[in-house]
């Protein structure tokens, strides 16, 4: 075992040390009440005790837990547990076995694919803009908060400097200079009232590193980075690589304007620009599903008034799921809170074994289980090899704003529909 390093933290069993920070360290403990293995965070001990600032140490600390705490996102780390076993304070997180953070593809040597590095971006501008609509900022985004899950997912995490404010607010408080200085705004560095654009900023400098291998901005001295950050403009992208799409150097120039009016308001339209690059660039064939997905979505009536950012959106919330011939969908009596849209093919609806209903492409079913969360009170079964997107209740919930509100639109819409429908064949067979 590590030096001090502790057997046990709370009833979670403690098995090696996995990295060191300026808040803590973080072990590889297991909780085996839900046999599953965690990240452990501890606090600095001597840090803690220190006269002076431990009491503001201790506080920053379980900040963390509270602010992550307070979001469910699948591109945010999840926050399980925190508390204070004899003198060590921890917080219990999500592990990602096998992953790793985005400071390695910083390097000029490792640079990751143009696609897959707006595929990281996206994800990111839109947890942000899920973490601003829940009055939560950052305030430190740089590429070593943000891992890299082996499956090429990504996760934001350190939430220890955010700042909660209030949701009818654009601002935060002024709290000081605190971040790291290389990925600050220039509002940050001038110790300004900070919004949401502050994030924004930052991401767009780790876009700047991830596509260049660079820092867009770099001095010998905090004073020289300062006034590189407030002054100077990053070099042109292409001074390091040549084959960046034009489309990518606007939305960094964006993403990095001094001037909050020039700059992105919210992650969402971030995203919604990066959404439109990606559309632009060669894809590998890995993500020629993906698009195949989103164009064949683009196509159903449900989503006739979804922008292609919220249809990305919806892609994202949901699972896509092949069916043969005579496969079940849904049992009459199972539970089950999901919404399903056929994409291609049709369904049989059977009740009591007698069939009341057949489903086409773009035909949508499962409402009242969604909204009720009640048994299933019919059947439903593949006639043909059929494509479902099959919507959950809590993952559209991660959504934006816009999005959620179209979806819910769009359908109750169908619900009232199904149920007009329902009362006129009542009706005509009384």
């Amino acid at each position: 075992m590590t030096d001090n390093m502790p057997e046990k933290i709370g009833k979670y069993e403690v098995r090696n040390e996995i990295n060191r920070g300026s808040m803590g360290v973080v072990y590889l403990g297991h909780d085996p009440y839900v046999n599953r293995h965690v990240a452990l965070k501890l606090a600095f001990l001597d840090s803690l005790n220190e006269p002076e600032f431990g009491e503001r140490y201790r506080k920053m600390f379980f900040n963390e837990a509270h602010t992550a705490g307070l979001l469910t996102h699948p591109n945010i780390i999840n926050i399980y547990d925190a508390g204070v076993d004899g003198d060590n304070c921890y917080i219990v997180m999500e592990y990602i076995e096998g992953g790793n953070t985005l400071k390695p593809y910083c390097d000029s040597n490792m640079l990751l694919p143009i696609n897959k590095v707006v595929e990281i971006i996206f994800k990111c501008a839109s947890a942000l803009d899920y973490a601003h609509r829940q009055g939560v900022v950052h305030r430190d985004i740089k590429p070593s908060n943000i891992l890299f899950t082996p499956d090429q997912n990504v996760k934001i995490a350190d939430f220890s400097i955010a700042h909660i404010y209030n949701a009818d607010s654009t601002t935060t408080q002024v709290g000081g200079m605190m971040g790291s200085p290389r990925y600050m705004s220039p509002e940050q560095l001038k110790e300004e009232y900070i919004t949401n654009q502050s994030d924004i900023f930052s991401l767009g400098v780790v876009m700047y590193e991830l596509l260049t291998g660079r820092q867009p901005f770099a001095a010998n001295s905090f004073s020289g980075l300062v006034n590189s950050v407030l002054n100077d403009e990053p070099p042109p992208m292409n001074n390091y690589r040549n084959n960046l799409p034009e489309a990518l150097k606007e939305i960094v120039n964006k993403a990095l304007n001094k001037d909050l009016s020039n700059r992105y308001k919210m992650g969402l339209d971030f995203a919604a620009d990066l959404t439109k690059a990606f559309d632009m660039l060669g894809k590998p064939r890995e993500d020629i599903f993906v698009k195949e997905r989103f164009n064949a979505v683009k196509t159903l009536e449900f989503f006739a008034d979804f922008d292609d950012t919220e249809i990305w959106e919806i892609l994202h919330a949901s699972t896509w799921k092949a069916y043969h011939t005579n496969d079940d969908i849904i049992v009459e009596g199972d539970i089950d809170d999901c919404f399903y849209v056929i994409v291609n093919g049709s369904v049989e609806v059977t009740k009591n074994r007698s069939v009341i209903r057949r489903l086409e492409k773009g035909d949508c079913f499962g409402e009242m289980g969604y909204l009720s969360k009640t048994k299933r009170t019919a059947t439903i079964k593949s006639l043909d090899c059929t494509s479902i997107m099959k919507i959950n209740s809590t993952v559209i919930n991660q959504a934006s704003i816009n999005c959620q509100v179209r979806f819910y639109k769009v359908f109750l819409r169908t619900l009232i529909n199904r149920l007009s429908e329902t009362t006129e064949k009542i009706s005509q067979e009384v």
